[in-house]
């Protein structure tokens, strides 16, 4: 991997501060992250320990109290201008789709906000992203209501890609899925990540989809990231938190799955 050239993310002496009843906690404290193009970057860490604010500073909805947040060669308070969702794809937990839109609805929204394109271009670009996530087109005109899990999460997938970002950022894709689904799920972002070119950085805790799914896992304990590596190189490290986290009976299981080849970069 060529580190030489500008990463698709670079986040240096991060502090994110919460201010609150007279108080401030501090989450992140001098935290230094770089992801490289092409990468599946995981970040895992235990509750508390400001995984999905990484995100939020990512997307530039949070601003650093020190240190900067730098993302596609722009700083990430930029991110929230007119024609960030082409630059970042960001899929929720939930899906957080539109409950009153149809699953074809959802996925045009980035496009239809845009008021450039005709509407049948939409409608086909929306239907091309549909199919590409694994839908058929006859669940186009179901309402989030009437999916399963699996497909609320393939919608969003499909409205997090519609405009082709070349950064996809997913906050615990696999929460709520049974196993199978889950499996399923994990097959198609590899395919998507490795046909699309795609930079993924994802927050789990399953361990399953993180020994699948990372090219390298970035752990964060002690308010920065105590190590960035291989998912080989961070269950060599020796701290409490990836012992506990990594070592134990679901972690040693979960890690039968590194003989697998490695998500391609």
């Amino acid at each position: 991997m060529n580190t030489t050239a500008e990463p698709v993310v670079a986040i240096e002496k991060l502090w994110s501060v919460f201010r609150g009843a007279g108080r401030a906690s501090v989450i992140h404290k001098n935290l230094d992250l770089r992801i490289e193009a092409g990468e599946l970057m995981s970040i895992v860490g235990g509750s508390g320990s400001g995984k999905t604010v990484l995100l939020r500073q990512m997307l530039g909805l949070e601003t650093p109290a020190r240190g900067s947040v730098t993302v596609l060669g722009q700083p990430a308070s930029q991110m929230g201008d007119e024609g960030a969702a082409s630059r970042i794809g960001m899929l929720f937990q939930h899906g957080a789709l539109f409950s009153a839109f149809t699953a074809l609805e959802n996925i045009a929204f980035p496009l239809r906000e845009l008021r450039t394109l005709p509407r049948d271009l939409v409608r086909d670009v929306a239907m091309v992203k549909l199919q590409m996530v694994g839908l058929d087109p006859s669940q186009a005109h179901k309402m989030p209501a009437d999916l399963s899990g699996g497909m609320i999460k393939r919608v969003a997938l499909a409205r997090a890609l519609v405009m082709d970002p070349p950064l996809l950022l997913l906050d615990e894709p696999t929460a709520g899925l049974d196993p199978d689904s889950a499996d399923a799920f994990c097959t198609l972002l590899l395919s998507l990540h490795r046909e699309l070119g795609l930079t993924v950085v994802m927050v789990t805790h399953d361990l399953d989809t993180l020994f699948e799914l990372s090219t390298r896992i970035a752990v964060v304990a002690d308010k920065h990231i105590i190590v960035n590596g291989t998912p080989a190189e961070v269950m060599a490290c020796d701290h409490p938190f990836v012992r506990e986290f990594f070592l134990g009976e679901r972690g040693r299981r979960a890690a039968s799955l590194l003989h697998k080849p490695p998500a391609s970069v």
